[in-house]
């Protein structure tokens, strides 16, 4: 039978014939791409078989994030749109009023480098190292999900190659996920308006960045002079970085509870038999649907819905605490409260693209607790002030808890005590600690007054007690007397030892 006569079934199962048995060298780029039908440009078709090609001369480990970068950048370059000197020219003057501004209401110092206006293609460059560390444990489960898979369902007669590919499948799958990963970031890069736009810290240590060409989409619908709309974006976005610049721990704490919910993600084996069962290799689209839909990850375990709790309530700490600042910066502003009502809704619904990135990874980046985090933050700033409210962030164990958000009236005790120097209030926890100290003091008193009666005899018999007139100092009956203003009965000063 001819090449050209054979099905698109009968070509892909001799071409993964070929890949299983290591011969990749004669596959032809074009072949792919005309099985897939998924419209990848071979240039990066190329750069999948030589990943292939390294995975089985032992040169590829682990995934190659490089495709992630490609695919990403490949959509948000589309437009093919940069800077204009007159866009560049407007957020120049923005971020240095808004700096200005924000000076007036944190006491949390100014970025080192200067803000600025970036393209989409540059955003993608900026935050890939922050996509590729916390996807990477959902790629790796996924990637040996497909590897043990592949095993399960191969015939008998191909056991023997594919006992020998589990690397090979472990590339594979990890170009996937990396790819799709690609694709969900690259439109991501076309919603947001700022670095900080998603909640956690995407942007390099120090770096705050506006993109113009989603600025303009966003305030588009809302009648907003642009003026106003870029002051008050430019205030929201040098905030955000301005507190993970000065908290350097914060960063690292938002990165590990994102991963520690990651690590928990399993792929549903199930799921994926079945898919593996009626998946027809001419419709590949079937596989790229089920990853970005999310219909391979399971139900959230015990462990991951406690890891989501903490990082929602670490997101709405943060948010509250940039909406409070951004608000009070902006009191010039006349639309100001519109612009902060059309933030919140925008961050509480996500857009297409926050969307996908949930079903690929499994996780949800929009504080549902922001309200109540900003009503918090609004009543410690009002209680204290802001150099009261922003040392919060001085140290981990300052920052406010979710008990906190909840009722911060114990927050603004402690807070109110420790600014005129007293003692903050104690709690529940305090109060019994207190009273176990106090019984074990007590226990021990008795033994400790028999243990000074046995060495001194003298004094049990009151021999030489302070209270017989032998001229030794009682320090109670000085006091008495030094308050009475008496001095007659001191004694003589050779008398005045201790017995």
């Amino acid at each position: 039978m001819a090449d050209d006569d054979r099905n698109p079934e009968e070509e892909f199962q001799e071409l993964m014939r070929r890949l299983l048995s290591g011969d990749v060298s004669g596959i032809d780029p074009e072949q792919l791409s005309r099985l897939s039908g998924m419209q990848i440009d071979p240039a990066m078709l190329q750069a999948v078989m030589a990943q292939l090609q390294g995975a089985f001369n032992g040169t590829s480990d682990g995934i190659d994030w490089s495709v992630t970068e490609r695919q990403a950048l490949h959509i948000a370059n589309q437009d093919g749109l940069g800077v204009t000197s007159g866009q560049r020219t407007d957020l120049d003057q923005a971020f240095t009023l808004a700096g200005l501004w924000l000076g007036e209401a944190t006491t949390i110092s100014d970025l080192p480098r200067p803000a600025r206006a970036v393209t989409r293609g540059a955003w993608v460059s900026a935050t890939l190292p922050v996509w590729q560390e916390l996807a990477e444990p959902v790629a790796t489960s996924i990637a040996d999900a497909l590897t043990a898979a592949l095993g399960q369902q191969a015939p008998d007669d191909m056991q023997e190659m594919i006992a020998g590919a589990g690397r090979l499948m472990r590339t594979v799958g990890g170009s996937l996920f990396a790819t799709q990963l690609g694709q969900v970031v690259g439109r991501l890069s076309t919603e947001v308006v700022g670095g900080g736009d998603v909640g956690i810290p995407l942007m390099p240590d120090g770096d705050a960045a506006i993109l113009p060409q989603n600025f303009a989409d966003f305030g588009r619908d809302l009648e907003i002079p642009d003026d106003q709309l870029a002051l008050y974006l430019a205030t929201r976005e040098l905030a955000h970085a301005r507190l993970f610049r000065h908290a350097r721990w914060l960063r690292l704490h938002v990165i590990s509870q994102v991963r520690d919910f990651a690590h928990g993600i399993r792929v549903d084996t199930d799921a994926l038999e079945e898919l593996a069962t009626r998946f027809d290799p001419s419709q590949p689209d079937e596989l790229r649907r089920a990853l970005e839909s999310g219909a391979l990850l399971p139900e959230r375990s015990e462990e991951q819905t406690a890891a989501l709790t903490r990082l929602e309530n670490l997101l709405a700490t943060i948010e509250g605490w940039v909406d409070v600042v951004t608000e009070d910066a902006t009191s010039r502003l006349p639309a100001a409260a519109r612009i902060a009502e059309a933030v919140r809704r925008r961050r509480a619904v996500g857009g297409p693209a926050e969307q996908a990135l949930g079903s690929l990874v499994g996780l949800e980046l929009r504080p549902r607790r922001m309200r109540e985090a900003s009503a918090m933050w609004r009543a410690v700033t009002d209680a204290v002030g802001a150099s009261g409210r922003d040392a919060l962030w001085d140290y981990p164990d300052l920052m406010p808890t979710s008990e906190d958000i909840d009722d911060p009236a114990a927050l603004i005790a402690r807070l109110t005590a420790e600014s005129r120097g007293e003692a903050a209030p104690s709690d529940a926890m305090d109060d019994a600690l207190a009273q176990l100290l106090a019984e074990e003091a007590a226990a021990s008193e008795p033994s400790a007054g028999s243990g000074s009666a046995d060495e001194t005899p003298d004094a049990a018999d009151g021999a030489g007690s302070p209270a017989q007139g032998d001229g030794s100092i009682d320090p109670d009956a000085s006091r008495d007397r030094q308050g009475s203003g008496g001095d007659d009965d001191q004694g003589a000063p050779g008398d005045q030892r201790p017995v």
